[in-house]
């Protein structure tokens, strides 16, 4: 089973094949993919790689820990899981109250 590294200060012309070929120096990597903004689709300067072992990624986080990418350097350790969002919306409480416009809502 693999581990799957987060890797963060990405340069924002990092791409997927950028990490794909940087972190096969370390052993097979089963994928790559930089993180983009949705809108703008500029890189969020992060993104994740997955190794085929344990050992591999341990490996990559030793090497590439710190690692200076176009004067940025490189922020690489496990991945955590993402916490799971407690509305559609990505979290938080949505009620904002009443809608008539005034912020303080009608009083009856």
């Amino acid at each position: 089973m693999g581990k799957k590294l987060f890797v963060g200060n990405l340069p924002f012309t990092a791409t997927d094949q950028f990490l794909n070929d940087t972190f096969s120096q370390c052993g097979t990597v089963e994928s790559a993919k930089v993180i983009n903004d949705r809108d703008t689709g500029r890189s969020k300067g992060f993104g994740f790689v997955e190794m085929s072992t344990e050992e591999e990624a341990a490996n990559a986080i030793k090497k590439f820990s710190g690692y200076n990418q176009d004067g940025r350097p490189l922020t690489v350790n496990e991945a955590k899981p993402m916490a799971p969002r407690t509305d559609g919306f990505g979290g938080g409480n949505r009620d904002r109250g009443s809608r008539s416009g005034s912020g303080y809502g009608r009083r009856y």
